[in-house]
Protein backbone atom coordinates (compact mmCIF):
# COMPACT_ATOMS: atom_id res chain seq x y z
CA UNK A 1 0.00 0.00 0.00
CA UNK A 2 3.03 2.31 -0.23
CA UNK A 3 2.75 5.30 -2.67
CA UNK A 4 7.04 5.26 -3.24
CA UNK A 5 8.44 2.08 -4.96
CA UNK A 6 10.56 0.85 -2.29
CA UNK A 7 13.74 1.17 -4.46
CA UNK A 8 13.49 5.10 -3.65
CA UNK A 9 14.55 6.77 -0.71
CA UNK A 10 11.78 6.74 1.46
CA UNK A 11 12.25 10.19 2.38
CA UNK A 12 12.18 11.94 -0.76
CA UNK A 13 8.69 12.40 -1.50
CA UNK A 14 6.90 11.97 -5.04
CA UNK A 15 4.75 14.80 -6.79
CA UNK A 16 1.22 14.70 -5.82
CA UNK A 17 -1.24 17.61 -7.89
CA UNK A 18 -4.13 18.71 -6.23
CA UNK A 19 -7.67 18.28 -7.98
CA UNK A 20 -10.17 19.61 -6.03
CA UNK A 21 -10.57 22.18 -3.34
CA UNK A 22 -13.29 22.17 -0.41
CA UNK A 23 -13.73 24.60 1.82
CA UNK A 24 -15.28 22.84 4.76
CA UNK A 25 -14.93 25.41 7.39
CA UNK A 26 -13.57 28.93 7.90
CA UNK A 27 -10.10 26.87 9.22
CA UNK A 28 -11.08 23.52 7.51
CA UNK A 29 -10.26 22.64 4.20
CA UNK A 30 -10.53 18.82 2.49
CA UNK A 31 -8.64 18.74 -0.60
CA UNK A 32 -8.34 15.62 -3.86
CA UNK A 33 -4.91 14.77 -5.28
CA UNK A 34 -3.38 12.54 -7.38
CA UNK A 35 0.01 10.78 -7.41
CA UNK A 36 1.46 8.29 -10.33
CA UNK A 37 2.05 5.22 -8.59
CA UNK A 38 -0.42 5.40 -5.74
CA UNK A 39 -1.73 2.12 -4.72
CA UNK A 40 -3.88 3.03 -1.90
CA UNK A 41 -4.04 2.74 1.75
CA UNK A 42 -5.96 1.56 5.01
CA UNK A 43 -8.31 3.41 7.56
CA UNK A 44 -6.32 5.01 9.92
CA UNK A 45 -3.12 5.35 8.25
CA UNK A 46 -1.37 8.96 7.58
CA UNK A 47 0.60 10.51 4.28
CA UNK A 48 3.58 12.65 4.89
CA UNK A 49 2.47 16.41 3.03
CA UNK A 50 5.08 18.56 1.95
CA UNK A 51 4.55 22.34 0.12
CA UNK A 52 7.89 22.74 -0.85
CA UNK A 53 9.98 25.74 -0.12
CA UNK A 54 7.88 26.06 3.55
CA UNK A 55 7.57 22.18 5.73
CA UNK A 56 6.33 18.47 6.09
CA UNK A 57 3.73 17.63 8.37
CA UNK A 58 1.51 14.50 8.96
CA UNK A 59 -2.03 14.15 7.98
CA UNK A 60 -4.43 11.59 8.06
CA UNK A 61 -6.32 10.41 5.21
CA UNK A 62 -9.97 11.27 5.44
CA UNK A 63 -11.37 9.67 1.71
CA UNK A 64 -12.78 6.06 1.04
CA UNK A 65 -10.56 2.96 1.15
CA UNK A 66 -12.53 2.19 -2.02
CA UNK A 67 -11.92 4.78 -4.31
CA UNK A 68 -8.13 4.58 -5.19
CA UNK A 69 -7.68 7.15 -7.40
CA UNK A 70 -8.24 9.86 -4.76
CA UNK A 71 -6.09 11.00 -2.17
CA UNK A 72 -8.46 13.04 0.45
CA UNK A 73 -7.05 14.91 3.36
CA UNK A 74 -8.96 17.67 5.49
CA UNK A 75 -6.42 19.99 7.08
CA UNK A 76 -6.69 22.88 9.26
CA UNK A 77 -5.03 26.09 9.18
CA UNK A 78 -3.46 26.11 12.46
CA UNK A 79 0.38 27.26 11.35
CA UNK A 80 2.99 27.57 8.42
CA UNK A 81 2.65 24.10 6.42
CA UNK A 82 -0.70 23.43 7.45
CA UNK A 83 -1.63 27.18 6.28
CA UNK A 84 0.59 26.67 2.86
CA UNK A 85 -1.42 23.79 2.22
CA UNK A 86 -4.66 25.37 3.35
CA UNK A 87 -4.23 27.92 0.78
CA UNK A 88 -3.60 25.44 -2.55
CA UNK A 89 -5.69 25.31 -5.36
CA UNK A 90 -7.01 23.05 -8.00
CA UNK A 91 -3.54 22.52 -10.26
CA UNK A 92 -1.05 22.83 -7.55
CA UNK A 93 1.52 20.44 -6.53
CA UNK A 94 3.08 19.27 -3.49
CA UNK A 95 5.49 16.62 -2.02
CA UNK A 96 3.75 13.02 -0.80
CA UNK A 97 5.13 10.59 1.09
CA UNK A 98 3.14 7.29 1.92
CA UNK A 99 0.83 5.70 3.53
CA UNK A 100 2.52 4.71 6.85
CA UNK A 101 1.33 3.87 10.29
CA UNK A 102 -0.78 0.96 11.63
CA UNK A 103 -4.37 1.06 10.59
CA UNK A 104 -7.78 0.55 12.31
CA UNK A 105 -7.87 -3.01 12.69
CA UNK A 106 -11.95 -2.71 11.29
CA UNK A 107 -11.10 -5.89 9.21
CA UNK A 108 -11.07 -7.50 13.00
CA UNK A 109 -14.17 -5.67 13.66
CA UNK A 110 -16.16 -7.83 11.53
CA UNK A 111 -19.63 -9.55 13.06
CA UNK A 112 -19.03 -7.03 16.40
CA UNK A 113 -20.87 -3.90 17.07
CA UNK A 114 -18.58 -0.89 16.23
CA UNK A 115 -18.98 2.15 18.12
CA UNK A 116 -17.22 5.46 16.75
CA UNK A 117 -16.51 8.26 18.80
CA UNK A 118 -14.92 11.67 17.50
CA UNK A 119 -13.76 14.87 18.60
CA UNK A 120 -13.55 18.18 16.39
CA UNK A 121 -11.23 17.72 13.54
CA UNK A 122 -10.77 13.90 14.87
CA UNK A 123 -13.93 12.91 12.59
CA UNK A 124 -11.86 12.76 9.38
CA UNK A 125 -9.06 10.28 10.66
CA UNK A 126 -12.19 8.22 11.30
CA UNK A 127 -14.46 9.23 8.19
CA UNK A 128 -12.51 5.77 6.09
CA UNK A 129 -14.04 3.67 8.86
CA UNK A 130 -17.21 4.92 9.10
CA UNK A 131 -17.35 4.77 4.27
CA UNK A 132 -15.71 1.05 5.01
CA UNK A 133 -18.39 0.53 7.16
CA UNK A 134 -20.95 1.65 5.26
CA UNK A 135 -19.91 0.38 2.25
CA UNK A 136 -19.80 -3.36 3.66
CA UNK A 137 -22.15 -2.65 6.30
CA UNK A 138 -23.90 -6.69 6.20
CA UNK A 139 -20.34 -7.88 8.03
CA UNK A 140 -21.01 -5.20 11.26
CA UNK A 141 -23.63 -5.96 13.66
CA UNK A 142 -24.81 -2.41 15.68
CA UNK A 143 -23.08 0.27 14.19
CA UNK A 144 -23.18 3.78 16.28
CA UNK A 145 -21.36 7.22 15.58
CA UNK A 146 -20.85 9.53 18.41
CA UNK A 147 -19.65 12.94 17.52
CA UNK A 148 -19.07 16.18 19.43
CA UNK A 149 -17.67 19.60 17.73
CA UNK A 150 -16.90 23.00 20.02
CA UNK A 151 -20.36 24.49 18.52
CA UNK A 152 -22.94 24.00 15.70
CA UNK A 153 -20.27 26.33 13.52
CA UNK A 154 -17.59 23.59 14.09
CA UNK A 155 -19.32 20.50 12.90
CA UNK A 156 -16.97 19.10 10.16
CA UNK A 157 -18.47 17.32 7.37
CA UNK A 158 -22.44 18.57 8.18
CA UNK A 159 -24.59 17.39 5.29
CA UNK A 160 -22.34 14.01 5.56
CA UNK A 161 -23.68 13.37 9.22
CA UNK A 162 -27.23 14.08 8.37
CA UNK A 163 -26.97 11.59 5.76
CA UNK A 164 -25.46 9.04 7.89
CA UNK A 165 -28.48 9.82 10.39
CA UNK A 166 -30.95 9.29 7.96
CA UNK A 167 -29.88 5.61 7.20
CA UNK A 168 -31.84 3.19 9.63
CA UNK A 169 -28.91 1.15 9.75
CA UNK A 170 -26.70 3.19 12.49
CA UNK A 171 -27.01 5.37 15.27
CA UNK A 172 -25.91 8.66 14.65
CA UNK A 173 -25.48 11.03 17.83
CA UNK A 174 -23.96 14.95 17.56
CA UNK A 175 -23.52 17.22 20.14
CA UNK A 176 -21.79 20.41 20.90
CA UNK A 177 -19.87 22.35 23.90
CA UNK A 178 -21.81 25.38 23.49
CA UNK A 179 -24.90 26.20 21.57
CA UNK A 180 -26.77 29.02 19.71
CA UNK A 181 -30.48 29.83 19.03
CA UNK A 182 -30.17 27.69 15.71
CA UNK A 183 -28.89 24.43 17.33
CA UNK A 184 -31.58 21.97 18.70
CA UNK A 185 -29.35 19.32 19.27
CA UNK A 186 -27.46 17.98 22.22
CA UNK A 187 -25.28 20.17 24.55
CA UNK A 188 -22.34 18.81 26.32
CA UNK A 189 -19.57 16.44 25.76
CA UNK A 190 -19.57 13.62 23.64
CA UNK A 191 -18.61 10.76 26.15
CA UNK A 192 -22.67 11.60 28.03
CA UNK A 193 -23.77 9.60 25.24
CA UNK A 194 -21.71 6.29 25.72
CA UNK A 195 -24.33 5.19 27.87
CA UNK A 196 -27.47 5.90 25.84
CA UNK A 197 -25.99 4.41 22.96
CA UNK A 198 -27.08 1.09 21.57
CA UNK A 199 -24.45 -2.15 21.80
CA UNK A 200 -23.46 -5.18 23.47
CA UNK A 201 -20.32 -4.33 25.53
CA UNK A 202 -18.98 -7.80 25.19
CA UNK A 203 -19.22 -7.68 20.92
CA UNK A 204 -17.80 -4.69 20.52
CA UNK A 205 -14.58 -3.00 18.95
CA UNK A 206 -14.58 1.00 19.44
CA UNK A 207 -12.64 3.50 17.60
CA UNK A 208 -11.24 6.84 18.93
CA UNK A 209 -10.21 10.16 17.98
CA UNK A 210 -10.14 13.59 19.22
CA UNK A 211 -8.52 15.53 21.68
CA UNK A 212 -6.54 13.59 24.40
CA UNK A 213 -8.43 14.40 27.22
CA UNK A 214 -11.49 13.32 25.14
CA UNK A 215 -9.58 10.14 24.40
CA UNK A 216 -9.16 9.23 27.65
CA UNK A 217 -11.94 9.70 29.28
CA UNK A 218 -14.04 7.78 26.47
CA UNK A 219 -12.10 4.81 26.87
CA UNK A 220 -12.24 4.63 30.43
CA UNK A 221 -16.11 5.50 30.09
CA UNK A 222 -16.19 2.22 27.61
CA UNK A 223 -14.03 -0.09 30.25
CA UNK A 224 -16.54 1.04 32.71
CA UNK A 225 -19.25 -0.37 30.69
CA UNK A 226 -17.50 -3.76 29.95
CA UNK A 227 -15.78 -2.72 26.89
CA UNK A 228 -12.16 -4.80 26.90
CA UNK A 229 -9.88 -2.19 26.88
CA UNK A 230 -8.09 -4.55 24.13
CA UNK A 231 -11.18 -3.27 21.67
CA UNK A 232 -10.93 0.53 21.97
CA UNK A 233 -8.59 1.72 19.62
CA UNK A 234 -7.00 5.12 19.57
CA UNK A 235 -5.66 7.54 17.03
CA UNK A 236 -2.07 8.80 18.31
CA UNK A 237 -0.99 11.37 16.25
CA UNK A 238 1.06 13.96 17.62
CA UNK A 239 5.07 14.81 17.26
CA UNK A 240 5.27 12.83 13.80
CA UNK A 241 8.09 14.24 11.79
CA UNK A 242 10.11 11.93 9.81
CA UNK A 243 7.05 9.23 9.61
CA UNK A 244 9.36 5.86 9.15
CA UNK A 245 10.40 5.97 13.06
CA UNK A 246 13.86 7.69 12.10
CA UNK A 247 13.76 11.14 14.26
CA UNK A 248 12.74 9.77 17.73
CA UNK A 249 10.28 12.86 17.95
CA UNK A 250 7.43 11.21 18.03
CA UNK A 251 8.37 8.35 20.85
CA UNK A 252 5.94 7.44 23.37
CA UNK A 253 7.60 4.87 25.37
CA UNK A 254 8.96 2.04 23.91
CA UNK A 255 7.14 2.73 20.94
CA UNK A 256 7.08 5.16 17.96
CA UNK A 257 3.93 6.49 16.98
CA UNK A 258 4.94 7.26 13.50
CA UNK A 259 5.58 3.26 12.99
CA UNK A 260 3.95 1.76 16.08
CA UNK A 261 0.84 3.97 15.82
CA UNK A 262 -0.68 5.56 14.79
CA UNK A 263 -3.22 3.23 16.27
CA UNK A 264 -2.92 1.70 19.48
CA UNK A 265 -5.62 -0.05 21.22
CA UNK A 266 -6.43 1.19 25.05
CA UNK A 267 -4.49 -1.91 27.18
CA UNK A 268 -1.08 -0.79 25.14
CA UNK A 269 -1.39 2.77 25.69
CA UNK A 270 -3.17 3.59 28.66
CA UNK A 271 -0.67 2.67 31.22
CA UNK A 272 1.50 5.60 29.03
CA UNK A 273 -0.44 8.22 28.70
CA UNK A 274 -0.60 7.97 32.88
CA UNK A 275 3.13 9.42 32.74
CA UNK A 276 3.21 13.38 33.15
CA UNK A 277 5.20 15.12 30.30
CA UNK A 278 5.72 11.52 28.25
Amino acid sequence: MQAIDSHTDPMVPVIAKVTRVTRDLSDVVTFEMEAEGWRGFAPGQFNMLSVFGVGEIPISISGPQSDSSKIIHTIRDVGPVSHALASLRTGAVLGLRGPYGTPWPVEAAKGRDVVVVAGGLGLAPVRPILYELMENRGDYGKVTLLYGARSPGDILFAEELRQWRSRLDMGVEVTVDRADPSWHGHVGVVTAHLRGADFDPKATTAFICGPEIMMRFTANGLVDLGVAPGDIHLSMERNMQCGIGLCGHCQLGPHFVCKDGPVFDWAVIKPLMRVKEL
